[in-house]
């Protein structure tokens, strides 16, 4: 469908891509990743045409249509409504509803036969384009990503960026292009919208290409991983978990490889610089130097899964409550989103607040921060000193300032090699550290924005969206020091990873109330599983027909078949699992890991190996549970 050959591209000099290939069939789900600043948006950018190659090609089908998200459609503003902006989707069909309602307006005072006969023809077209349905479909999808029945019909203009977004990826869904390109569609989506965008992903009949640091997200919708890394596009053939095992495994291999080639070309050296003065040894010397001038140098691998360890001091240990929340009640005119609810937060408590957009999340975090008026009683606890991190908060950086120097300014009493030790953890290293802020990407602010608000000395942290820009090796950072930091924290967040990782207490709000649960996000999700599987209604079994007992033998030939099929099953089981033995052999042989094509072809085999293995196992459970289901 779509064809990528031999890319290259360079931005002010430094190379993006260099003979960057990649091949796009009708109905793959692929995931672009990789660090920010490596050519993700830049390469969405090159398949739509809106920027032009330096080399190689990029050919489509001709019957190939690109549907594009990007972060340049927030600026787009109109008064017309969110559904007519949707609907926009269905250029053809919105076209052939306005010529009909033309006519039918010309037939209230002129009424003839040519007009009856182009409205019949109109209407045919119509019902052909699914006309009919349109608005119905269009609301299903608006509504599915979040906005209520009644905001379909206000003017775009009147939303935030993110909503409106939102409106751009409904059109786009509605549109529904052969190759659908979506470029951090989850910054601006609340939980239940991302699950819903999820479930329509899965089923989506064209092609998809996802730029996304949510790996539960791309979990959930991609089965392919390419990662942009190294000037290049590596494709993996499964999910973001299975990329990062099938990389670990790659990068051990390699790894292997290297350290035999480095020990190959330490000999080899030895041996010219041993000989290189006699003469007798002369030719061999000779070969030896053109045997190191020929050799394809394997890369060193580099770890790109940074461990850090930060050293969080607290001038103030708090008491045990941090705040504590009594009968407070919330409302915005007639909009009420908080009434008489309750809430303590303790010393050590580590809360993700998590739910739909719009029902007070970031309103309830102001609220505890003290920022935010109330009805009802707010209570500080002793000694606490709180550290507030929000997006908008980036434009508080100051734009001059060189990073360190932002960091110093920060309240903190650490040194200068101190504050240089926390960039480095947050991808500072070197020279980096004076850059100014103005010249700063929106991840790298938002690294710089965290490191500060880190180095606080704050003993409670309120962070809203914090992993918002930032990529996975970022997040993984921020991770990292969430789970060594020894204070206590609320952050409101739609990542499900990240939550998982960093939390040990779940705030929501539940008919205007602050409702909470006690456990990880993942105790949580099968509390809420457990829930709505109570609260379905249990249908009670069907009355069987008693029949007559007879005296005649159970035909047992289905269960005989099924059994047979089972054994042969189980031997293409241990047939693939010896393959895969034989295989990671081959992979440790010095002849093998030492000739990169060799090592491709093996690692290649390992990878069909390990796929015909899964596939037998699911043949296997089924087979098994279908004996069981037949006893």
């Amino acid at each position: 469908m779509l064809s990528i050959n031999n890319l290259s591209y360079l931005i002010g000099g430094r190379v993006l891509f260099e003979e960057a290939s990649l091949h796009i069939k009708p109905k793959d789900k692929i995931g672009l990743i990789g660090l920010n600043g490596k050519g993700k948006s830049t390469l969405l950018k090159l398949i739509n045409k809106d920027i032009t190659p330096d080399k190689g090609s990029i050919s489509r089908a001709k019957d190939c249509t690109i549907g594009f998200l990007n972060q340049d459609l927030l600026s787009y503003l109109t008064n017309d409504t969110i559904l007519t902006v949707a609907m926009q989707a269905f250029g053809d069909a919105v076209d052939t509803q306005r010529q009909i309602e033309t006519i039918l307006k010309k037939l209230e005072t002129e009424y003839t036969d040519e007009l009856v006969d182009k409205l019949t023809k109109l209407q045919e077209k119509f019902e052909r384009l699914d006309g009919y349905t349109m608005q119905a479909r269009a609301e299903e999808i608006l509504e599915g990503i979040g906005f209520s029945t009644e905001q379909l019909h206000r003017p775009l203009k009147e939303f935030s960026g993110g909503w409106r977004m939102r409106v751009m990826l409904a059109k786009l869904l509605l549109e529904k292009p052969s190759l659908l390109m979506l470029d951090e569609p989850t910054n601006h989506l609340d939980l239940p919208s991302i699950e819903w965008v999820e479930n329509y992903l899965r089923g989506y009949e064209g092609a998809v290409i996802v730029v996304s640091h949510d790996r539960q997200f791309l979990n959930n919708t991609i089965k392919k991983t390419v990662e942009v890394a190294n000037q290049t596009l590596t494709l993996y053939e499964g999910n973001y978990d299975f990329y990062e095992k099938e990389k670990e495994l790659r990068a051990e291999i390699q790894n292997n490889a290297f350290q035999n080639q480095q020990q190959q070309i330490k000999q080899t050296e030895r041996f010219i610089e041993r000989f290189r003065s006699k003469a007798t040894k002369a030719r061999q010397v000779q070969s030896k130097v053109k045997s190191l001038n020929r050799m394809e140098r394997i890369e060193e691998v580099v770890d790109e899964n940074a461990v850090v360890n930060f050293k969080f001091e607290f001038s103030q240990k708090p008491g045990r409550f941090i705040t504590q929340l009594k009968n407070i009640s919330k409302s915005y005119g007639n909009l009420s989103l908080l009434k008489n609810t309750s809430a303590n937060i303790e010393r050590g408590d580590k809360i993700a607040l998590i739910g739909a957009n719009g029902k007070g999340k970031s309103t309830l975090l102001r609220i505890i921060a003290g920022t935010e008026p109330i009805e009802g009683e707010r209570v500080e606890g002793f000694n606490v000193i709180t550290a507030f991190y929000a997006q908008h908060q980036l434009e508080s950086l100051g734009v001059e300032n060189e990073i360190l120097d932002e960091l110093k300014q920060a309240g903190s009493s650490k040194t200068e090699q101190e504050l240089r030790s926390v960039l480095g953890c947050f991808l500072f290293s070197g020279d980096d550290v004076f850059k100014k802020i103005k010249v700063l990407s929106g991840g790298e602010k938002s690294r710089v924005a965290l490191a500060r608000t880190l180095i606080s000395e704050a003993n409670f942290l309120m962070l809203d969206e914090p992993t918002n820009h930032l990529d996975m090796q970022s997040e993984n950072i921020l991770i990292q020091a969430l789970q060594q930091y020894k204070g206590s924290f609320v952050v409101v967040s739609h990542n499900r990873h990240f939550v998982s990782q960093v939390a040990n207490k779940i705030w929501y709000i539940q008919n205007k109330e602050i409702k909470e649960y006690p456990g990880t996000f993942k105790e949580y999700e099968h509390w809420v599983e457990k829930q709505e599987q109570q609260a379905q209604p249990v249908v009670p079994p069907k009355k069987k027909t008693a029949t007559p007992k007879t005296n005649k033998p159970k035909d047992n030939a289905p269960l005989k078949k099924l059994e047979k099929e089972l054994e042969r099953v189980e031997k293409k089981l241990e047939q693939a699992e010896l393959q895969l033995k034989e295989l990671e052999l081959q992979m440790a042989l010095p002849q093998v890991y030492s000739q990169p094509d060799k090592l491709a072809e093996v690692n290649l085999a390992f990878t069909k190996a390990q796929k015909e293995l899964v596939k037998h196992q699911r043949a296997w459970e089924q087979l098994a549970e279908q004996i069981d289901n037949a006893d």
